[in-house]
């Protein structure tokens, strides 16, 4: 759920299923150490700074760690604080009174009150405006807060877990993040490490992956073989988790052959090796053929995974027409209907012809 732009909200469980613990931790010694630190801190309500690369698994972490908190039974409230406009933080947080400003017509309350009993999730902590650092920094100290237009002081009671993909401390020695906040927010720190430093772990992660996706999808996908799983391993997944979730949704979509060809390809441009042609060879044009349609799938599926396949809004966001898209979705084999909600307006049936050059 969502409101005015506002990021997600959602209860536990609701919405975002967290994996199994193997699948969180997996194997590898350092995220089984990480599991040994958290189940210390479980109880407790000491503050958390989790940071990792972007798609590492920072807001699943923060929910495992709900769930295994005394707050499981309440909200888990996550706040994006680079998908809040500077002017409507403090309104969005902390709410306001009704005639608090223009256009506040009835009093609403913010995300930091609705995350009362549960927790409170800030995400990408180090893009907080510094101005209101220090109001950030009193409800960490205090646990109070007041409504926009309210004098009456309120209490909040909940566990609140922060999260950066970017350094919060080389933010300090840069000046953007205050050190005192950082101080507050960082009694207890967890780093995840990239998908590239968790290689053992990535059977079972795309084994998991393809049973959800699958699921979701209504798709029946088989199993990847040894030698295909090498292939996945040996990938930088420089998007991490987040990178291989989204390959093995097109893998349980579009099939397997075009898209392990993507790897063998990106594996040899990130090496920086010349790329070998397998036995007979493939023609140049249709090298660069393939590598169009699969850039052309990646950026129409992300924009209607983003939209929720709702394929007008996606259009929007692609600048093209919606004819086009639907040209194209056709063109890269992606279904069109019948994965999208069924609200979709019978005006979206249309077949459509290639669309004339703009």
């Amino acid at each position: 759920m969502a409101r005015n732009g506002s990021p997600e909200m959602s209860s536990a469980g609701a919405q975002f299923v967290v994996p199994p613990d193997d699948i969180v931790f997996g194997c590898t010694p350092g995220m089984l150490a990480i599991r040994q630190q958290l189940k210390k801190v479980c109880s407790t309500n000491i503050p958390m700074l989790v940071q990792g690369d972007g798609g590492t698994g920072k807001e699943t972490l923060a929910r495992w760690v709900h769930l295994r908190s005394p707050w499981r039974s309440g909200p888990f409230i996550k706040v994006n604080f680079a998908a809040i406009p500077g002017g409507l933080l403090e309104s969005e947080l902390f709410g306001y009174t009704a005639g608090a400003f223009t256009g506040a017509n009835t009093t609403r309350i913010g995300l930091v009150e609705m995350a009362q009993g549960g927790t409170l999730f800030l995400d990408q902590i180090t893009d907080l405006e510094p101005t209101f650092q220090a109001k950030l920094l009193q409800l960490l100290q205090d646990g109070i807060f007041t409504r926009l237009g309210d004098q009456q002081e309120r209490r909040l009671e909940a566990r609140i877990i922060c999260a950066s993909t970017r350094r919060v401390d080389e933010a300090v020695s840069k000046g953007h993040f205050r050190q005192d906040l950082y101080y507050r927010i960082n009694v207890f720190e967890i780093v995840l490490p990239p998908l590239s430093a968790r290689r053992e772990d990535i059977p079972a992660i795309v084994s998991y992956l393809l049973r959800r996706l699958s699921a979701r999808f209504q798709r029946e996908a088989s199993t990847l073989e040894a030698s295909k799983l090498r292939l996945l391993q040996n990938h930088e997944w420089r998007g991490n988790i987040r990178e291989l979730e989204n390959w093995i949704s097109r893998y349980v979509l579009l099939g397997e052959d075009e898209l392990l060809q993507e790897l063998v390809v990106a594996k040899h441009q990130y090496s920086g090796k010349p790329y070998e042609l397998p036995d007979g060879g493939i023609p140049l044009k249709r090298i660069a053929r393939q590598a169009g349609r699969a850039m052309s799938r990646e950026l129409i599926l992300r924009a209607l995974q983003a939209n929720h396949w709702n394929r007008r809004r996606a259009a929007r966001d692609l600048k093209i027409s919606y004819r086009t898209l639907l040209y194209e979705i056709r063109e890269i084999g992606l279904p069109s209907k019948r994965l999208q909600k069924q609200t979709a307006k019978p005006t979206e049936e249309v077949n459509p012809s290639p669309p004339s050059p703009d």
